[in-house]
């Protein structure tokens, strides 16, 4: 049987550990990554590190890069794992539009573990003070939404664990 491309989007806001889960299941899966700040326009980075929250408008650009990101590993036959905050349904809808493998891990984690975080850790333009609008725009994952979201407060191995699990049962692998 010949599976079909998959694009594993790991996402949640700011400070859940998508970086940290993403390479842990990239490695797991023998896949490539992809880390979605990488391809934020510099106005989009200068906004944040400002501490300015970014809009619909802001994120458009960014997130039809990402679907192209994910579409051209599809077109290759390759699986990925990207990193993407795809906060809202409506971002997750641009991501999956044209790309049949997009499954998302919505990494979540509670908002006094994330301030904890986010004010622990250093070379990052996203700024603490953004969180509340971070968090304030979420949606999670809806019931038809292809994926899983999982607790992002244990160590990485065991988000990944859980998150292989899933992906072993929805996808097959």
């Amino acid at each position: 049987m010949t599976r079909l491309p998959t694009c594993v989007v790991v996402m949640g806001v700011s400070g859940a550990g998508k970086t940290t889960v993403a390479v842990a299941l990239a490695r797991r899966l023998g896949w490539e990554f992809g880390e979605g700040d990488d391809h934020h326009p510099k106005a989009n980075v200068a906004k944040m590190r400002a501490g300015i929250p970014l809009d619909d408008d802001d994120r458009r650009p960014w997130l039809r890069e990402l679907a192209a990101w994910i579409a051209e590993h599809e077109a290759a036959g390759r699986s990925c794992v990207l990193t993407c905050s795809a906060l809202k349904r409506s971002y997750r809808d641009l991501l999956s539009e044209g790309n049949e493998g997009v499954w998302f891990a919505h990494v979540d984690v509670a908002e006094d573990v994330l301030v904890a975080r986010l004010n622990a850790r250093t070379g990052h333009y996203m700024p603490p003070s953004l969180l509340t609008t971070q968090l304030a725009t979420l949606e999670g994952l809806a019931p038809d939404e292809p994926g899983i979201t999982v607790p992002g407060t244990g160590e990485a191995d065991e988000v990944v664990d859980s998150i292989v699990a899933a992906l072993s049962r929805d996808r097959g692998f």
